[in-house]
């Protein structure tokens, strides 16, 4: 059992974990969550050593394996599967030892617990789990120096894997891989035979691969059984019941101070009145629930809709080198409101794909028809990196609006769902999620009639990928979708295209089929798929009404802001007439009427912005309905 007593973690001066207590069962399978930065990374460091607590303990039992990705992806010469193997240093120290032995006492003792540790199969296991990650027998051969990074890093999940440790901790292990190699981690975990502990933000992973939850919220940490769905109802639930007991208490403790109040005078009721007052201080306040809301996303429409099909392909074929397309035979058409979900292994070419239909690849044979003003805009995680490091959110917008007002130019960056203080803050310094929203947020600045995603959750916790679903389901435009995150293809995609053999096509089922698929399990019925499919057409129809039924209030919030931004104009102009000195001397007179008039125009500015917070409130509490 892991157990944490009275544990306080301190980073940097900040206070992460405070104080809290946990008891892990030996055997459980956990999902550690709570929101980006509150310090599930940091409560690992200090599971596995690495960290010293501020106060209390951490303690597990006596001879407890520890394992967790190493930080470092190998990139060495050996193949992958010999760095797999090597990973069981035991078994690797006793293949060495018995090459040299000589005394049949020892040799017996080696040989007896190779057998214990199931070492002549030692191989075989580690190849089934390269293969489920992802590698084929000739690819485990291959050395790991002739691998990417994100690739590398799938060798390390596969070494701790193999050595399974009895306590498994795992940091976000889906960020480096595909839908596919998602899918096989889930069922591994599932019949995992120890402990594990999981961060992760995959809300189909935390309810197929883990039996309970771990929430670290407000510093605290709070053990909860079943997987996420179950968790997030019961906190829910307990939630509300805990803001009722909480307004019934606040409202007990008025009844009583208002009888302390009136009756503490009067001897006659002066000792029922003490009683009041000795209860009041012992009645423990409970504490008011914080909702911690999460920036949405807004992504704008398309002006003007062009007519589908918007893009069409007819025997094509794309790749890198002249006479070797990665993708071929391509005939297919995308429609103005299609939603789709490229699906297939990394390496099939899903990206390949993406950067043909969005003209970042030529096609080398066949025919692609376009319509006439596509405007279409691509995110990929790898494009983070192209975000300039010493400017701020504010800087790279407006290099495209060099002739906007600044206000209207922060305005619209706070449209990214990034705050005040992030607009300011140089990109290097952001968080995987804040560059995620920036780089979404220009991606998208032209208003593109086709949206591609490619892996965009990947930095972003439980209630941003919410956030996400929601705002590409009140998006007008199409969608093509790269993501492992299951739950966010269901709730977007209407329809699903595999990328495998060098071809593109349809694929005749819904996401448990892919699922059922690649881990060997049954297929859904077409009437269930359809039924699905159903659904989620009426779920975009609700929300096309609703932005229609709420167009009035968009077109006032618009307004408003220009009624702001002029505000704001006058208002810098007039400060600039009052920091010209020689106005005093030669028109003194004007100097109070600027000034009174500087002051009107700043009550003015308040209302504005009060009506818009109140109108934007409005609207956004009518798309969550």
């Amino acid at each position: 059992m892991l157990t944490i007593s009275d544990l306080s973690l301190r980073i940097a001066g900040r206070l992460l974990i405070d104080h809290a207590s946990l008891s892990l069962p030996t055997g459980a399978k956990a999902g550690l969550v709570g929101r980006n930065g509150t310090g599930k990374t940091t409560l690992f460091r200090a599971i596995t050593g690495d960290l010293a607590p501020e106060t209390g303990t951490i303690s597990l039992p006596k001879g407890m394996r520890i394992g967790q990705v190493a930080q470092e992806a190998p990139g060495t010469e050996e193949p992958l599967i010999d760095i797999v193997l090597k990973a069981d240093t035991e078994r690797a120290a006793l293949i060495e030892e018995a090459k040299t032995a000589m005394d049949p006492h020892r040799i017996a003792e080696i040989q007896t617990r190779l057998t214990d540790i199931d070492a002549h199969s030692a191989e075989a296991r580690a190849s089934a789990i390269l293969s489920g990650l992802g590698f084929d027998a000739q690819a485990q051969q291959r050395p790991a120096s002739s691998f990417s990074g994100g690739w590398r890093m799938r060798v390390a999940l596969a070494a701790v894997l193999f050595v399974q440790p009895d306590l498994l901790l795992l940091d976000e292990p889906t960020n480096y891989l595909d839908l596919e190699g998602t899918l096989w981690l889930e069922n591994y975990l599932s019949r995992y035979p120890h402990t594990v502990l999981l961060i992760s933000h995959d809300r189909d992973l935390l309810n197929r691969a883990v039996n309970s939850i771990v929430h670290l919220e407000r510093k605290k940490l709070t053990f909860w059984r079943g997987g996420y769905d179950q968790f997030a109802k019961q906190y829910a639930e307990k939630a509300e019941l805990q803001e009722k007991m909480r307004t019934k208490q606040e409202a007990q403790r008025k009844h009583m101070q208002s009888f302390v109040d009136r009756f503490r005078s009067k001897a006659s009721k002066a000792r029922q009145a003490q009683s009041r007052l000795k209860a009041l201080e012992r009645m423990t306040p409970i504490a008011a629930v914080v909702n911690e809301t999460v920036q949405p996303f807004r992504f704008p429409n398309p002006e003007k809709a062009v007519a589908s099909p918007i893009i069409a392909l007819d025997g094509g074929a794309v790749g890198y080198t002249p006479g070797k397309p990665v993708l071929r035979n391509l005939s297919l058409r995308i429609d103005n409101d299609d939603r789709i979900a490229l699906l297939g292994s990394n390496g099939n070419g899903k990206s390949t794909f993406a950067k043909l239909i969005a003209g970042r690849l030529p096609l080398e044979k066949g025919t692609m028809t376009v319509a006439p003003g596509l405007k279409v805009s691509i995110f990929a995680q790898h494009q983070l990196d192209d975000l300039r490091p010493d400017e701020d959110a504010y800087q790279h917008l407006r290099r495209l609006m060099p002739e906007a007002p600044e206000a209207k130019v922060r305005a619209r960056v706070a449209q990214f769902g990034l705050t005040t203080e992030k607009m300011s803050t140089p990109a290097r310094d952001l968080s995987g999620g804040e560059k995620a929203r920036l780089l979404m947020g220009l991606a998208t600045f032209e208003a593109p009639h086709l949206l591609i995603l490619d892996e965009p959750t990947n930095h972003l916790d439980i209630d941003s990928r919410e956030a996400l679903v929601e705002a590409l389901n009140s998006y007008d435009g199409a969608v093509i979708l790269i993501s492992h995150d299951r739950h966010l293809i269901e709730a977007t995609a209407d329809r699903l295209w595999i990328v495998r053999d060098g071809g593109v096509s349809n694929f005749d089922g819904d996401m448990d089929d892919y699922r059922a698929q690649m881990t060997g399990g049954t297929s859904r019925t077409k009437e269930k798929r359809e039924a699905d499919k159903a659904s989620k057409a009426d779920r975009r129809k609700e929300a096309a009404r609703r932005r229609a039924a709420l167009e009035p209030i968009a077109k006032e919030i618009k307004a408003t802001e220009g009624l702001i931004e002029r505000t704001r104009q006058r208002i810098d102009a007039i400060e600039a007439r009052l920091a010209d000195t020689s106005l005093y001397d030669k028109e003194p007179q004007k100097v109070s009427t600027l000034a009174k008039e500087r002051a009107d125009l700043s009550t003015m500015l308040e209302r504005h912005e009060e009506r818009w917070l109140k109108l934007s409130g409005e609207y956004e509490e009518g798309m969550a309905e």
